[in-house]
């Protein structure tokens, strides 16, 4: 089939900025401004970069018409995975951040409400019925936090410790353990003495938490919102749906007896901008989570990311004109920083070409993607990313522009890594459509 026949079954664009496929219009406004990102199990948690479910679930409606299944090769929180779920579509995620797998998992996972009424009427007599003295902290056992004392005030300390006890001691359901846990995650992150809205692990000096804190009155908050979500979560997604969440790496393989190959018909996902030590710090984000959980490497996840690996990169070269010229554009100006660009995009171009072998002819690719700046020079990663996918047997569709006012990202970054040197982010993302032929 060529490029001119794909384009005409693909979305037309039309007057009086909407879009029409199947002679349905859609509003062609992706910024979603006044939007509810937190309906159904959004609300869960927050995570840095996170896709609204808006964009998710438009493209989803555009181009899964016919979907029986979608694959998230960076499933992050499960945003695609929900969408994917409520329209009746099987989904796979992957994702190497225990926590996100963790968040996504209870997102897409069903729990019956008197059951789960159950756990937190307990939980909450647990923490009510008893009163947790000073002197008690003594027979309490804490985890192995790096820097503890830095972090968290004594009482908040023990006040975590006694709730993560409860839940790994008298949950015995798996679904509702992952459930507590995920509220327990988020209280973590807000009763620490970190800064607000920052994703790196920046102590706030002028708001140390006290100690009086209500821990408890925090995460039985948390509880009572995601019970909420939950049960509007269950209410509109068919019972006989699916997601299975899984942590392989899709830059070095992905598994055909859990992704067959040529099995999915849709891919809608939101890569990394870059490696996570220089943009968005997925890793440092979750660390006080990770290392709460036992998780293990919770202080190296950034280095296991894309782009993270030490990669023997000098004198790389891609079989992309556009991306050479922009690395030789940056090693001019900073050979070390243009060597972490080629070692971040040697790695997305290997899970791309792993990607595409798993999508059926004919399936979509929708990735939604940023420009980032290094160095003062932008990189085209919505055309790199067309780009790469055409290598792979796919037409490029279109690309829409959306601006980014609801997407959770730091305000400033310092593009050029000089202290004191700060630059706006990117405030637009490109939704790149491709199709396999």
């Amino acid at each position: 089939m060529n490029k001119d026949k794909l384009l005409d079954k693909s979305i037309n664009l039309s007057c009086n900025n909407c879009i029409q496929k199947n002679n349905t219009l859609y509003e062609d406004s992706w910024d979603f401004k006044n939007a509810n990102t937190k309906e159904y199990t959004h609300c869960f948690h927050s995570y840095p970069a996170m896709m609204i479910p808006q964009v998710a679930r438009r493209i989803i409606e555009i181009y899964g018409e016919n979907a029986t299944l979608l694959f998230d090769p960076y499933c992050g929180t499960g945003t695609s995975l929900v969408e994917a779920n409520l329209k009746g579509i099987n989904a796979i995620g992957t994702d190497l951040n225990p926590l996100a797998r963790l968040i996504a998992q209870a997102k897409t996972t069903k729990i019956d409400s008197k059951v789960l009424d159950k756990y937190l009427y307990d939980f909450t007599n647990y923490l009510f019925s008893k009163s947790f003295k000073e002197e008690d902290y003594s027979t309490i056992t804490l985890p192995c936090i790096t820097n503890i004392d830095i972090w968290f005030s004594k009482s908040v300390q023990y006040k975590l410790a006694i709730i993560f006890n409860y839940i790994i001691q008298k949950i015995d359901n798996v679904f509702i353990q992952n459930f507590f846990k995920v509220a327990f995650s988020e209280t973590i992150r807000e009763t620490s003495n970190t800064k607000n809205g920052e994703f790196k692990l920046v102590r706030d000096k002028k708001l140390i938490k006290t100690e009086d804190l209500d821990v408890f009155g925090i995460i039985l908050g948390k509880l009572s919102r995601n019970k909420e979500g939950l049960i509007n979560f269950i209410k509109v997604c068919p019972q006989n749906v699916v997601s299975h969440i899984y942590s392989f790496d899709t830059v070095l393989s992905i598994p055909y007896d859990l992704v067959p190959q040529e099995s999915v018909d849709i891919v809608v996902t939101s890569p990394p901008y870059g490696d996570s030590r220089t943009t968005v710090a997925y890793g440092q984000f979750s660390r006080f989570a990770n290392e709460w959980l036992g998780f293990h490497n919770a202080n190296k996840i950034d280095n296991l990311l894309m782009g993270g690996r030490k990669n023997n990169v000098n004198n790389f070269k891609f079989n992309n004109d556009l991306l050479n010229d922009v690395i030789t554009a940056i090693s001019n100006k900073d050979n070390k920083r243009a060597m972490e660009v080629v070692s971040f995009f040697k790695d997305y171009e290997s899970s791309i070409v792993n990607v595409s072998a798993t999508i059926k002819k004919g399936g979509v690719v929708c990735y939604v993607v940023g420009n980032r700046t290094v160095k003062n020079i932008n990189i085209p990663t919505n055309k790199i990313t067309a780009q790469l996918f055409e290598q792979n047997n796919f037409v490029h569709m279109e690309t829409i522009v959306r601006n980014i006012p609801n997407k959770r990202m730091p305000l400033m970054n310092s593009p050029t890594n000089v202290p004191g040197q700060t630059g706006q982010t990117m405030k637009n993302e490109y939704i790149v459509i491709c199709k396999k032929i």
